[in-house]
C-alpha cells in the first residue's frame, strides 16, 4: 500500500526516533508499504518518520544511482542493486574528508541543495530478519545511509545548510509545510492548529 509521505514542517520528522523490537506489529507489512511508497515516489531511501512512524527503520535501494556516468565503474558497482532495510542503526564513526553532494528529500520535494558529508561511515544495524550486521561503506552509498540516519534522528538534511542559504530556502520550506507544492506522489501536509 502505498503511503502518503510526510511534508516538512511536521514534528514527527524532527523527533529522535524510538528502537523497536521484532514483535513490532505488522512490520513485514510496513516495510513492503515503505518499499512501495518510496519507489512510487522515485526515491532512493525513505525513513519510518517520513511516513509518520517515530521508529528506528529506514530502507535504501541506490540501484536508480548505478547509471550514472559520472561514476566510476567500481561505484556503478557498488550502487546497483544495493537494497537493504536497516532497523535501529547507529552509526559508529564517520571518517575520511568531507564531500559536497547535491541532495533532496521526499519530505522536501523541489529543494536540492549541496550537502558536506564525511566519505566513510561504519554502522551497525539489524536487518528485516532482526540479524545484526557491522558494515563499512562509503562514497555515493555511505551519503545515501547518512541522510536516511538523519531521518531517524530528527535532523533534516536542510539543518545542514549555510545560515544564508537557510534564509534564501524559507519561503520555499513554508510553502511545502502549507501544502503549497505540486507532487506527483501522495503527501500528507502539517495540520495547523486553529487559534483561540
Amino acid at each position: 500500500m502505498i503511503l502518503p509521505i510526510i511534508a516538512y514542517g511536521d514534528p514527527v520528522l524532527r523527533k529522535v526516533a524510538d528502537d523497536i523490537d521484532k514483535d513490532y506489529p505488522k512490520l513485514n507489512e510496513l516495510i513492503a508499504n515503505m518499499w512501495e511508497t518510496m519507489y512510487n515516489a522515485s526515491g532512493v531511501g525513505l525513513a519510518a518518520p517520513q511516513i509518520g512512524l517515530p521508529i528506528r527503520i529506514f530502507l535504501v535501494d541506490t540501484t536508480p544511482f548505478s547509471g550514472d556516468e559520472d561514476l566510476t565503474e567500481d561505484e556503478q558497482k557498488q550502487l546497483d542493486g544495493f537494497k537493504r532495510v536497516f532497523i535501529n542503526a547507529t552509526i559508529e564513526e564517520e571518517t575520511g574528508d568531507e564531500w559536497a553532494f547535491n541532495e533532496g528529500c521526499l519530505s522536501i520535494p523541489d529543494v536540492r541543495e549541496d550537502v558536506s558529508r564525511k566519505g566513510t561511515i561504519k554502522i551497525t544495524y539489524l536487518d528485516e530478519n532482526f540479524k545484526k550486521h557491522e558494515e563499512t561503506y562509503d562514497g555515493l552509498l555511505a551519503r545515501v545511509i547518512q541522510h536516511e540516519y538523519d531521518h531517524i534522528e530528527g535532523v533534516l538534511f536542510t539543518d545542514k545548510l549555510s545560515a544564508l542559504k537557510k534564509r534564501m530556502l524559507k519561503g520555499r520550506l513554508t510553502n511545502i509545510s502549507k501544502g503549497k507544492i505540486n507532487v506527483d506522489y501522495r503527501m500528507k501536509f502539517p495540520v495547523k492548529k486553529k487559534g483561540r
